[in-house]
C-alpha cells in the first residue's frame, strides 16, 4: 500500500495515554537509570580506592611516627649511655637529674632510668618505683639486651605488675658489659597510637607476632581471627602494608589496615566498619537515589501532561482524518450518482411517456359526445390504471436512487450481502442495458450475515460493478457477481470478461487518482475508496486480470467488525479517553 492511501485508508491504532506515560516515563528514566548505575559503581569503585588510597598513606605516616618515637626514646638512652662515664651513670642523683631533663623534654614519656650490671643486677635507678638493686638476671628482656647492642622490648608487666616497655643500650667498660635502660611511659605510647581515629567506629592498635596486644585497643579484637590470624601464620605478606575487607569480632563487615612497625617485629592496625569507612559514599548514594526519585516523578508527570496532549491531537488527527475520508466516499458516491443519472433519467422518461400518452387518451375520450358511454369508462379506467402502473415504476426507480443518494452512515450493523447485491444491481441495470452487458449472479443461499456498514457495502459493489461494466468494451459481456462463505470470511466476487488490465498497472491499482479511463470519464477515486473502505472493515481485496480475458476482484470481509470502527463522530471522544 503506497503512503497516501496508507494515510487516508488505514484504521487509526488506539492510542492508550497509560501506555504512553509508560513508555515514555521508561524512555527518560531507563538512561537515568543505567547511567546513574555506571556513575554509582565508578564513583563506588573510585571512593572505595581513595578511602583504601588514604588509609594506606595514614597508616604508613603514623606507622612511621611511632616507629620514629621508638628509635627516637632509644637513641636518647644511647646518647646517655655514649656521653657520661660509667661513674656517673654509677650515680642515681645523676640519672634522676638526667630523667627530669628528659621528662620534661619529652612530655613524660620516660617514668625511669637505670644502669644494670652484665650480672643483671640494677646498680644505679632513678624513678617512682623501688627498684634500686633490682635482679633483672631472669627478665627475657635482659638477655636480649645482653645479645643485641640495642634492644626494644615487646609491652609487658615485669616487677612493677604495669604494662610497659623497655629501650636499653650497651655500654662496655673494659671486658665488662652494662645496660644502660628506660622505661617508656605506657600511657603516652598507648595515646599515640589512639590517637589514630576516623569516623566513629574507627580504632588502632598495635600487636606482636606472637599475638600480644602491644596497646589496649578500643573495642573488642580477636586475633585469632582473620585476618590477623592469616598474617601471623603467614598467608599475608607482612614486610608491606595491607588493606583488607573481612568481618569483626561481631560479624560486621570491616576493613583492615595492617602495617608494620619495628621492622617486622610488631603490626600496627586500624579498624573501622564498612558502613563508617563509607559513610559519606552512603550519603551520595541516598543523594543519587532522592534525585533519581524526584526525576522519575517529573518525568512520568510530564510524560502524562506531554502523552495526554500527543493523545488528544492523535485523536483529532484521526477524527479529521475520518472525516476527510467520509468526504473521499461521499464524493466518489455522488460522482457514482452522476453516473447513474443519465440512465436512470432515461428509464424514467419510458413510464411518464406512457402516462403522458394514457392521459392525452383519456382527454380525447372527456372531449366526445357521450364521454360516460360503458365503453369510454372502461377505456378511461384502463388508462387511469396504466398510469398508476408506470407511477409506481417511477417511484420505485426513484425511491433506489434516492437510497443510494442519501448520506453515508458509517454505522455497523447486522447485513446481509445478498442484498445489497439485489440493490446494487438493481441500480445499475439500466446502465447494463445500454452497454449491451449481461449481469450474472452467484448468491449462496446460505450465507451468513456480516457487521458492517450497508452504505459502504453498496459504495464498494456499486463502484466494482461500475467498473466492471466500464472495462466491457464489446457488447454482449458478462459480469458476475457472486458471494460465498469461507471460514470467518465472506467473500464477494466481481468478474467482468472485459479487457483485462495491464500487469504494470496492477501495482497502482488502487492508488487515489490513478484511472486508465480517458480523460474526463473517471475520477482514479473508485478503487482507493474501496480500498479504504475494506480495510477499515478489517478486510482485504485483491485483484487478479488477464489481459483480453477479463479481471476479478475479490473482497473478503470479517463477519465481526473490528474494534473501533464504528461511528466517526464519536472517534474522537473515544481516542482521548
Amino acid at each position: 500500500m503506497t503512503p497516501a492511501k496508507g494515510a487516508d485508508q488505514e484504521t487509526a491504532p488506539r492510542f492508550s495515554v497509560r501506555l504512553a506515560v509508560v513508555v515514555l516515563a521508561l524512555m527518560i528514566i531507563a538512561p537515568l537509570v543505567i547511567s546513574g548505575a555506571v556513575n554509582l559503581y565508578q564513583f563506588r569503585k573510585a571512593y572505595k580506592n581513595k578511602v583504601s588510597s588514604e588509609l594506606s598513606v595514614m597508616i604508613e605516616r603514623h606507622s612511621l611516627t611511632v616507629d620514629s618515637f621508638i628509635d627516637d626514646r632509644l637513641s636518647d638512652i644511647r646518647v646517655i649511655a655514649r656521653e657520661h662515664p660509667i661513674e656517673r651513670l654509677r650515680q642515681p642523683n645523676f640519672l634522676r637529674l638526667v630523667l627530669n631533663v628528659m621528662r620534661e623534654e619529652y612530655h613524660g614519656a620516660f617514668v625511669d632510668l637505670g644502669l644494670v650490671s652484665s650480672d643483671g643486677i640494677q646498680v644505679a635507678y632513678a624513678g617512682p618505683f623501688n627498684l634500686q638493686m633490682a635482679d633483672y638476671s631472669a627478665a627475657p628482656w635482659f638477655h636480649e639486651a645482653m645479645i643485641s647492642e640495642n634492644f626494644i622490648s615487646d609491652v609487658f608487666a615485669g616487677l612493677r605488675g604495669s604494662p610497659h616497655f623497655i629501650v636499653a643500650t650497651q655500654r662496655k667498660v673494659g671486658d665488662e658489659i652494662f645496660v644502660v635502660k628506660a622505661t617508656i611511659d605506657f600511657e603516652a605510647f598507648n595515646a599515640l597510637v589512639e590517637n589514630l581515629r576516623i569516623g566513629n567506629a574507627g580504632f588502632a592498635f598495635i600487636f606482636n607476632r606472637e599475638g600480644d596486644f602491644q596497646t589496649s585497643p578500643r573495642f573488642e579484637v580477636a586475633l585469632n581471627r582473620p585476618p590477623y590470624v592469616d598474617l601471623l601464620e603467614g598467608r599475608i605478606r607482612s614486610d608491606r602494608i595491607t588493606v583488607l575487607e573481612g568481618e569483626d569480632v561481631l560479624r560486621r563487615r570491616s576493613i583492615f589496615t595492617i602495617a608494620p612497625l619495628k621492622q617486622g617485629q610488631w603490626f600496627l592496625c586500624y579498624q573501622q566498619e564498612t558502613s563508617d569507612a563509607f559513610a559519606a559514599l552512603r550519603h551520595v548514594q541516598e543523594f543519587a537515589i532522592v534525585v533519581l526519585i524526584i526525576v522519575s516523578l517529573a518525568a512520568i508527570f510530564m510524560g502524562y501532561v506531554i502523552s495526554r496532549n500527543l493523545a488528544q491531537r492523535i485523536a483529532l488527527a484521526h477524527h479529521d482524518r475520518n472525516m476527510m475520508a467520509h468526504q473521499v466516499i461521499e464524493t466518489g458516491r455522488l460522482a457514482s450518482i452522476g453516473e447513474l443519472a443519465a440512465g436512470i433519467a432515461h428509464e424514467i422518461n419510458n413510464p411518464v411517456a406512457i402516462m403522458v400518452q394514457e392521459a392525452g387518451w383519456i382527454e380525447d375520450l372527456l372531449g366526445e359526445d357521450e364521454p360516460a358511454s360503458d365503453s369510454n369508462l372502461e377505456e378511461i379506467g384502463r388508462a387511469v390504471g396504466q398510469i398508476r402502473t408506470q407511477g409506481d415504476r417511477c417511484k420505485e426507480i426513484t425511491y433506489k436512487l434516492l437510497s443510494f443518494a442519501r448520506k453515508t452512515d458509517p454505522t455497523v450493523r447486522e447485513v446481509n450481502l445478498n442484498d445489497i447485491v439485489d440493490e446494487v444491481i438493481g441500480l445499475t441495470s439500466q446502465k447494463t442495458r445500454y452497454a449491451n452487458v449481461l449481469i450474472e449472479t452467484e448468491l449462496s443461499p446460505d450465507l451468513p450475515t456480516i457487521q458492517a456498514s450497508p452504505s459502504e457495502l453498496q459504495q464498494v459493489l456499486l463502484n466494482l460493478v461500475n467498473n466492471a461494466i466500464d472495462a466491457i468494451e464489446r457488447p454482449g459481456g458478462v459480469v458476475t457477481v457472486a458471494t460465498r462463505p469461507a471460514g470467518d470470511e465472506v467473500v464477494l466476487e466481481v468478474r467482468d470478461t472485459g479487457k483485462g488490465i495491464p500487469e504494470a498497472n496492477l501495482a497502482r491499482i488502487f492508488d487515489p487518482f490513478f484511472t486508465t479511463k480517458p480523460v474526463g470519464q473517471g475520477t482514479g477515486l473508485g478503487l482507493s475508496i474501496c480500498y479504504g473502505i475494506v480495510e477499515k472493515m478489517g478486510g482485504r481485496i485483491t485483484v487478479e486480470s488477464e489481459i483480453e480475458k477479463g479481471t476479478t476482484f475479490t473482497v473478503f470481509l470479517p463477519r465481526e467488525a473490528p474494534a473501533g470502527v464504528g461511528n466517526a463522530e464519536s472517534d474522537l471522544e473515544e481516542e482521548g479517553s
